[in-house]
């Protein structure tokens, strides 16, 4: 086998978190690529992380940069749970790649199936592409051997933190609403996608049944003592207890076991929760990809503050496949994307080594909605320092806001336009 990637917020702002993102990287060693010679970088992957590296490269105009993305559109998983509850069209969260191939980016609409390392190769079902350097950002994958009859049962039970799932979970949030009864969120152990995301879902849900006059409840089953990250914990559950009270229950310690979905039953051990609809989120990893190449196990194994692989010096991993204590979020990915452009271009220009000391990793900001109306935002910072490792900072809404949930939609709005605009 081959071994075979309109308020600025307080604290953080963008264009800050942008800059600061890309700053202060530590560089090993390396030889030259001269810049007549078109380094060849390939991208897997046209995602949050994806993107910020394309174009982060685009800029320099460097390189012969390749796009590898099956999809044939960006869609953002952050915010389109204002989709999933039917409050905006999936058109506000999807996004075409001209503005990325009028660029002179060539996108390669198809799927990464291997890493072959010893040619620098990645393989699609149609060829090879040769790269002198390979950024990594395929995203997530499910562990759906965690929960017990998951996978017999995939079709009826959709997950949606990946691009276009989004689709069924709205469907199945639907038939509740217009049937009733118990609609089930499961939340894995960190770590996981969008750590707020499975109680900003309860929540939205719950505020459909009040609009509705749908008659049950939502119930989270998690296998966590309290809402992932714990910084969010207390606003997150003085808003499910005060906004939508016995409409959402809350059941902390409670890990998805094993699902029977003819019985209509979640298995977490200390109970068995009862549902008429559920979505579980389940454990992830890094897609089978990068552990077939050899770049990980359960996640890719980087070095940080520059995101390149531990194993293989030509090639660097962002967004949630990597394996670091940072968020796995859009925001996040995206600037690490930047950060890693950076650091291929220092490598181009054959630029020495940055001393050793402390330095800005990417920071992030993301949304937990609790109503229509009303976000928490969240602010992550960070910092590595050498024989330390990553040193966080949350900045956290006390209690959810209109001005943060207004802020949120300029935020992804912008986002969006820097990535695809």
């Amino acid at each position: 086998m081959n071994r075979t990637v309109r308020r600025v917020p307080r604290g953080i702002g963008r264009r800050a978190v942008l800059e600061g993102a890309a700053a202060g990287l530590a560089l090993v060693a390396a030889p030259r690529i001269a810049r007549g010679a078109r380094a060849r970088v390939v991208v897997v992957g046209g995602g949050w992380g994806g993107l910020g590296a394309v174009r982060g490269l685009a800029r320099k105009g460097a390189t012969e940069l390749t796009l590898v993305e099956p999809h044939p559109a960006f869609v953002s998983c952050p915010l389109s749970i204002h989709y999933i509850v039917g409050e905006r069209p999936f058109a506000e969260f999807e996004h075409g790649y001209g503005a990325i191939e009028r660029l002179g980016v060539r996108r390669v609409a198809e799927a990464a199936v291997a890493i072959d390392r010893d040619h620098r190769e990645v393989v699609t079902a149609s060829g090879r592409l040769g790269y002198d350097f390979l950024i990594l950002s395929p995203g997530v994958e499910y562990a759906e051997e965690a929960i017990a009859g998951y996978a017999e049962a995939r079709a009826a039970l959709p997950v949606g933190f990946r691009p276009f799932e989004q689709h069924a979970v709205k469907a199945l949030v639907d038939r509740f609403l217009a049937e009733g009864g118990t609609f089930l969120i499961s939340v894995p152990k960190p770590p996981y996608r969008c750590p707020p995301a499975p109680y900003e879902r309860a929540c939205l849900i719950a505020e459909r049944m009040a609009r509705h006059g749908t008659k049950g409840k939502v119930v989270i089953a998690d296998a966590n003592p309290q809402p992932m990250p714990p910084p969010i914990a207390r606003p997150i559950l003085e808003a499910m207890r005060t906004v939508h009270g016995a409409r959402i229950d809350y059941l902390p310690d409670h890990e998805a076991k094993a699902v029977d979905p003819a019985k209509g039953t979640l298995d977490c051990g200390v109970a068995e929760v009862p549902f008429t609809h559920a979505n579980l989120v389940l454990p992830m990893r890094a897609p089978k990809l990068l552990r077939d190449a050899g770049l990980a196990e359960r996640w890719a194994v980087v070095r940080l503050p520059e995101f390149r692989s531990q194993v293989d010096d030509r090639i660097w991993i962002v967004g949630d496949s990597a394996g670091t204590p940072l968020p796995k979020s859009g925001h996040v990915a995206f600037n690490a994307g930047l950060v890693v452009a950076e650091a291929i271009g220092r490598r181009l220009d054959g630029q020495p080594e940055p001393q050793a000391g402390p330095t800005a990793l990417p920071a992030g900001i993301c949304f937990a909605a609790v109503t229509s109306e009303r976000a928490i935002m969240i602010n992550v910072g960070a910092d590595f320092v050498p024989g330390e490792g990553a040193k966080l900072r949350f900045e956290v809404d006390p209690a959810p806001t209109r001005e943060s949930s207004e802020a949120a939609l300029n935020w992804g709005r912008s986002m969006w336009e820097s990535m695809l605009g």
